[in-house]
């Protein structure tokens, strides 16, 4: 049974559970298998998605709480807002993120943008998901393509006609 099987399940979810993760920390390596790349291309729409992993570290962080950081790789293709033609990149994304759970975060801690931990669960599949629909650009475009703006001659200014209040106007005695 796939993992997208669950409805309204993450396309790419990889469960962990905090109090699992030992006093010293772990290493978490996770990839999205083909059909969770699909669903995920679709997610963040995007023509196609070929490899998501992320090698990540977990630590325990301010008791019950968990510190997440790694890198994260994306290979994908994107289609360019220039010329729309499709391209392939690959992005190296690094993330570092807190998680606390029924914690009321003090004015510090608002500046971590510190996660919830629901049921002692955090996803790892979910946090790389996230991370990477906020650093992809929003208008990609080819390497080295450029938006050549077409200036058009402006058009002829009007011959200024004389303003009709001008004969109203008081001669200038001053002089």
């Amino acid at each position: 049974m796939s993992r997208q099987a669950v409805a309204g399940a993450p396309e790419f979810s990889r469960p962990l559970e905090v109090a699992r993760v030992p006093k010293l920390g772990s290493h978490e390596k996770i990839a999205a298998d083909a059909v969770e790349c699909k669903a995920l291309a679709k997610r963040l729409m995007v023509p196609l998605i070929h490899v998501c992993s992320a090698h990540l570290q977990t630590k325990p962080w301010r008791g019950g709480g968990l510190k997440v950081w790694g890198e994260i790789t994306i290979d994908l293709t994107q289609e360019s807002v220039i010329s729309l033609e499709e391209f392939r990149v690959t992005q190296h994304i690094a993330v570092e993120r807190y998680f606390l759970s029924g914690h009321v975060p003090d004015a510090h801690e608002e500046e971590l943008e510190i996660d919830p931990i629901e049921h002692g669960v955090i996803d790892l599949g979910e946090l790389v998901a996230e991370t990477i629909a906020l650093e992809l650009d929003p208008y990609p475009r080819k390497p080295g393509e450029v938006f050549d703006a077409v200036i058009l001659d402006p058009e002829p200014e009007e011959e200024k006609k004389p303003n009709p209040f001008n004969v109203l106007k008081m001669p200038d005695r001053r002089k």
